[in-house]
């Protein structure tokens, strides 16, 4: 029988058999994590909407089920923590913004829901930017979240709540949503285990952007872990139609454990010819190629063809509107005093006429175009998440830098982020590993063996592990 640490520091399938199995009870388990919730969070900020007396009733009704032989699924009794840009029908979501302050959906998302129905407790909500647009974790309903490796820190945006809570060792797992890196960054500054599914693999029903409109392709729902198994099995829970977003499809989902990494053809670089990473990144980079071509698989250098317009399209993408869906999404809140960042858009900007909006489109149809090209070459792509590790609270945003995931919302492709490295400042480094539309199988295989390869590394500073 496992101890509690181990069950508490393991895997989300670990923690479903040991409540399957007797050596802990849902409750046991609940309390467990919500300890640990309140010895992190009064420095982090993570948590800010706590469900803590509902979740242990849910516990006690898995605890009780389970006592009858009834499992409601896979993650039966099993707490997790949800982003609160995702609707939940029992919490607040406030989407980070003022105006849902108070908000309770009354309905879950759709991905929240999927879990649900798989037998999660959810623990409580966790901070987001306001309608998830940005890459620091900060809004005027809850304030800012602190990485939990150095609390002068962020730990990225917008899923930072989820992966400062999770690195710190108090949520099994979380979802995040990524338009432009929010799953994977987070990932990347936190040291986590993160995936950006393909666009159009989970429904993004109920989350803060809408599944309407020139961005609703980009953005989707993905798992946050602190292993590549927690990212398979969550993963497989949440795709699928929901009848609901038209952008999802039923497409196939294939099992990562059957994918042989020596017949992938895997590509590498270090540096995207936008932005160039500090020396920790491409160190991570290159000590996850020397580990695959060390077992005696090749890797080429490579980068796809038309990266380097990633920066300028997606800037187009998000501006075509002219700031309509902001001050939609502000309406429909009914909030009055928008965040810092949504409030300095300038107000004289020229209109985009019907003829820029047409030349948007087919720049960006024309850029998918080429870089899926590179799928005639090559199976995966290894390459860094960010030019940086994590950055001060109140540094500025280099737009470039964060280049390496918005490239890939452009297309829509899958990506895996593990922990790679460690930086002169203790902060963790991450790498993304790409892959083909739909073949997550292939990102996760390839993530799976090198967190395999690489080893633990070390928990943060301020850590309930």
């Amino acid at each position: 029988m496992k101890s509690m640490e181990e069950i508490l520091n393991g895997s989300v399938d670990g923690m479903a058999a040991a409540i399957r199995q007797g050596d802990v009870s849902s409750v046991e388990l609940t309390n467990a994590f919500i300890a640990r919730i309140e010895a992190v969070n009064p420095t982090l900020n993570a948590l800010v909407m706590p469900t803590f007396d509902l979740a242990r009733k849910y516990a006690e009704r898995a605890d009780q089920d389970l006592a009858k032989g009834e499992i409601q699924g896979v993650l039966h009794g099993v707490p997790m923590t949800m982003k609160d840009s995702l609707d939940t029908f029992d919490a607040v979501t406030t989407w980070g913004t003022l105006g849902r302050k108070d908000f309770r959906p009354g309905i879950d998302a759709t991905a929240v829901a999927r879990l649900r129905a798989q037998g999660a407790v959810l623990m409580g909500k966790t901070n987001t930017p306001e309608f998830t647009l940005s890459f620091k974790t900060d809004n005027l309903v809850y304030g800012s979240t602190k990485n939990p490796h150095d609390p002068e820190r962020t730990p990225g945006g917008s899923s930072g709540g989820a992966a400062a809570l999770i690195a710190a060792g108090a949520s099994p797992f979380d979802l995040g949503t990524d338009t432009g890196g929010s799953i994977r960054l987070p990932s990347h500054y936190s040291g986590i285990a993160g995936i950006k599914p393909t666009s159009g693999r989970v429904p993004c029903t109920g989350n803060a952007l809408p599944i309407s409109g020139l961005t609703a392709r980009i953005s989707q729902v993905g798992p946050m872990a602190r292993r590549v198994s927690d990212l398979a099995l969550l993963l497989d829970i949440i795709s699928g139609p929901d009848n609901q977003d038209p952008y999802c499809i039923p497409a196939e989902q294939r099992n990562y454990n059957d994918v042989d990494i020596e017949g992938l053809r895997i590509a590498w670089h270090s540096d995207n010819g936008i932005c160039t990473p500090e020396s920790a990144v491409v160190s991570a980079v290159e000590t996850a190629r020397d580990l695959l071509t060390g077992e005696g698989m090749s890797l080429t250098e490579a980068r796809p063809s038309g990266l380097e317009m990633s920066q300028l399209i997606s800037s187009r993408v998000f501006n075509a509107d002219d700031g309509l869906q902001v001050e939609n999404l502000l309406a429909d809140a009914r909030t009055e005093q928008p965040s810092p960042l949504l409030g300095s858009r300038p107000k004289d900007l020229p209109e985009s006429s019907a003829r820029d909006v047409a030349t948007v489109m087919n720049v960006w149809d024309n850029y998918r175009s080429s870089m899926l090209s590179f799928f005639d070459d090559f199976d995966v792509l290894i390459c860094p998440v960010n030019a940086t590790t994590a950055i001060p609270l109140e540094a500025p945003i280099d737009f470039s830098a964060f280049s390496y995931t918005m490239a890939y919302n452009m297309t829509g492709w899958p990506g895996t982020v593990i922990r790679a490295g460690t930086d002169a400042n203790h902060l963790p480094v991450g790498i993304q590993i790409i892959a083909a539309p739909f073949r997550e199988d292939h990102s996760l295989a390839v993530a799976q063996w090198l967190e395999n390869a690489l080893g633990p590394f070390a928990p943060p500073a301020i850590s309930a592990w």
